[in-house]
């Protein structure tokens, strides 16, 4: 059977109350046991890490009730749609009694450096964990594999497979698992830094909770101060409406003017919190090739070869990346701005002019403020 296969099997034995009915969970066993073993399937699978969290996220529900009231989810309406939800594991999934997590690293060692990228104005900046196979594909196939292997050693089970695909408070639940500890960018951390993908398994087997890690960083804000637009605004917190991985991803609309200087070049993502963590100097390279191979020379493409493609062309080459899910018309509108604050060079002009009659109302809006920005005195860039 298929991990694909595999997946959505479970995913419909799964649904509403079909977890909290499966057999294993009332059987006699020794959870210590099963619990050690899982986390060695883990690694043997490619996870570098593997922890078990409870469902009490009481201190996160409050902390995400608050972020919602300031309204710093932005125009993310599922954020406040799902409630709480979120914060309660049992009333995503009921049956729910313990969260099984993972992390799988992805930092691209072959691929271009990223500050080089974002020093050179007319290259493209792509945030790093985007450069290869979309990871939701990568990291669910894996928990799939995780899951048949329990379910080879204990029967059927209760359980569902996550990663960043549902209303899951998924850096709470790996802190509470040990995975690491809550940055001040709000990124999970570790010793080895940030550059990983978090998943999880919801499931009724009550198995014993690992111990959350402490916390280190300290006095340390390279984060906070590194932000281009400001959006960390106070240690642990952070205005999505200002983060520049929301306006290029999550935001649908007219990125506001005042911010558009200073998304630079980056046209998928930000990595600026993460690139002057002093953690993440102790990074280790991902081994999978699904992440160490960057697609379509994305580590330091042309923005006016980007700028050129056709709604075809976007398609065809961010097949199975996470890049297409925004769209070719955001993915355009990006690339305007990007251009719009590169160097002054009539190359780039002229390919924004080329798109001033867009069929998009919203491209051509970000072309003609690109255009505007481009005619700017070079004593003002």
């Amino acid at each position: 059977m298929t991990p694909d296969r595999s997946a959505r099997i479970k995913a419909s034995r799964t649904d509403a109350n079909a977890l909290a009915e499966r057999g294993a969970s009332t059987q006699a066993r020794d959870w210590a046991a099963l619990g050690a073993r899982i986390a060695a399937w883990g690694e043997e699978i490619g996870f570098e890490a593997v922890g078990v969290s409870d469902v009490d996220l009481a201190d996160a529900e409050t902390r995400l009730l608050n972020w919602l009231a300031a309204g710093r989810h932005g125009d993310m309406d599922y954020m406040a749609r799902h409630g709480t939800a979120r914060a309660r594991p049992a009333d995503l999934v009921p049956g729910t009694v313990r969260v099984i997590t993972a992390r799988l690293d992805y930092w691209p060692a072959a691929a271009k450096p990223a500050r080089d990228a974002l020093a050179e104005s007319r290259v493209a900046y792509v945030s790093r964990y985007a450069l290869g196979r979309d990871y939701h594909k990568v990291l669910r196939k894996r928990l799939a594999r995780l899951a048949q292997r329990i379910e080879d050693e204990v029967g059927p089970f209760g359980y569902r497979v996550f990663t960043d695909s549902a209303p899951v408070l998924e850096v709470a639940l790996a802190a509470k698992s040990g995975l690491g500890w809550r940055g001040k960018h709000t990124l999970l951390l570790t010793r080895a830094g940030s550059y990983f993908f978090i998943g999880e398994i919801y499931t009724n087997l009550p198995l014993p909770v690992t111990p959350p890690v402490t916390a280190h960083c300290g006095t340390c804000t390279a984060c906070i101060d590194a932000c281009p637009t400001g959006a960390i605004v106070a240690p642990y917190e952070l205005d999505a409406r200002r983060c520049i991985s929301y306006l290029t991803i999550e935001h649908a609309g007219s990125i506001p003017e005042a911010l558009r200087p200073l998304i630079g070049n980056r046209v998928y993502g930000c990595d600026d919190c993460q690139l002057v963590c002093p953690w993440n100097r102790y990074a280790v390279a991902t081994t999978l090739a699904d992440f160490a191979e960057v697609r379509n020379g994305l580590d330091g493409a042309r923005l006016t070869v980007l700028f050129a493609w056709s709604e075809d062309a976007f398609l065809r080459n961010t097949e199975g990346s996470a890049i297409r899910r925004i769209g070719y018309e955001r993915w355009s509108r990006n690339i305007a701005v990007a251009l719009g604050n590169a160097a002054p060079d009539p190359a780039v002009a002229a390919a924004l002019a080329r798109r001033a009659d867009d069929p998009s109302p919203l491209v051509r809006e970000h072309v003609a403020w690109a255009l505007a920005r481009q005619s700017r005195p070079v004593s003002e860039v």
